[in-house]
């Protein structure tokens, strides 16, 4: 099969497209057939070697694909059957044209989904639903202000909040971005190029300041949203798009009431050391099953900016680290 390979950690011009053996079908997984695999800002961290989930030499990058499953484990505890479309999360592996998945963390998607639309559920609509209905219990006319809000990221964290009822303040930077938050549901965007959008945030809210911080971006965003926050809020790191990762200041934490919550999804994928709980990986059977039906009522559009062959990985990887992506970078193995 072909996929692209990583020898050694370092930058985008590290990796190659290779033919390499088939992987190996291993207890408990599944075989897809791989049509789309989502391209991300985790991978560019990946690459590096500096992301938590620390890959071991020679690897394949790629943490969200869809396709069709075409082999099962005999002892693969899943409903699933040879044929079925569906979307997966992997650790890594997803930049191939076949991947080997644990049977947990397949899903069968709905005819009415793509391939690749189906990419962003995996990670990306997942953190979001997560983070937002999981961990920060977010209520309908609570405040929630998304950073980075045209990303894949920010773009799912403002379409799940206003499915969710909140009043979502979203900011990023340019016109064309402004226009695809305001598109995907937010109520109010701020262009964080021309503004601080400290006091956009606390006049919105009336001097109150956010209920809730979806962040994934991280740095100087992050220190200065301590600052719109609401007294009992909470805020969300999900990410450090930014490159420098905050510092938080006890003293703002204690003084405000502030909750800062935690949210490495890979957790719930069982991907690192610490495995979740049986009881975990049934809701996040129940997670999907939520957001396919918010797909299906049009609350989730699963944009994807574009669609490239897996030989143009290098060209997807670039628009991502160069902030031009507007959703979803997608690679079709196929083409």
């Amino acid at each position: 099969m072909r996929a692209v390979i990583g020898r050694q950690f370092g930058g985008i011009g590290d990796l190659s497209l290779e033919d390499v053996p088939s992987p190996s079908l291993e207890s408990g997984t599944v075989r897809i057939s791989v049509r789309a695999a989502g391209v991300s800002f985790a991978n560019l961290l990946f690459i590096a070697g500096k992301h938590q989930n620390r890959p071991s030499l020679p690897f394949i990058p790629g943490t969200e694909v869809a396709g069709i499953v075409t082999e099962i484990a005999s002892d693969a505890r899943t409903e699933l059957q040879v044929g079925d479309r569906v979307c997966a999360g992997l650790p890594s592996g997803g930049f191939a044209e076949e991947a080997i998945v644990d049977a947990a963390n397949v899903f069968k998607i709905p005819p009415s989904l793509s391939f690749a639309g189906a990419t962003l559920f995996p990670t990306i609509y997942a953190t979001a639903y997560a983070g937002l209905v999981w961990r920060a219990n977010l209520k309908p006319g609570e405040h929630l202000l998304v950073h980075g809000a045209a990303g894949a990221s920010g773009l799912a964290a403002v379409e799940i909040g206003r499915a969710l009822g909140a009043r979502v303040i979203a900011t990023a930077g340019g016109e064309s971005k402004i226009a695809a938050a305001k598109e995907f549901g937010a109520h109010y965007v701020i262009d964080y190029k021309r503004d601080d959008f400290r006091d956009p945030v606390l006049k919105i809210t009336g001097g109150r300041g956010a209920d809730v911080v979806f962040d994934p971006v991280g740095g100087d965003v992050f220190d200065n949203s301590l600052r719109c926050v609401a007294p009992l809020g909470r805020l969300l790191p999900i990410g450090f798009a930014s490159g420098r990762i905050p510092q938080i200041p006890a003293n703002i934490v204690l003084v405000k009431n502030l909750t800062v919550i935690g949210l490495y999804w890979g957790f719930y994928m069982a991907w690192g050391k610490t495995k979740a709980d049986a009881a975990l990986r049934g809701r996040v059977k129940t997670l999907f099953e939520e957001l396919f039906a918010l797909h299906g009522a049009g609350s989730l559009r699963a944009l994807v900016d574009q669609t490239l062959p897996l030989s143009q990985f290098g060209d997807g990887l670039r628009r991502v680290e160069r902030r031009e992506v507007i959703g979803k970078i997608v690679l079709a193995p196929g083409d």
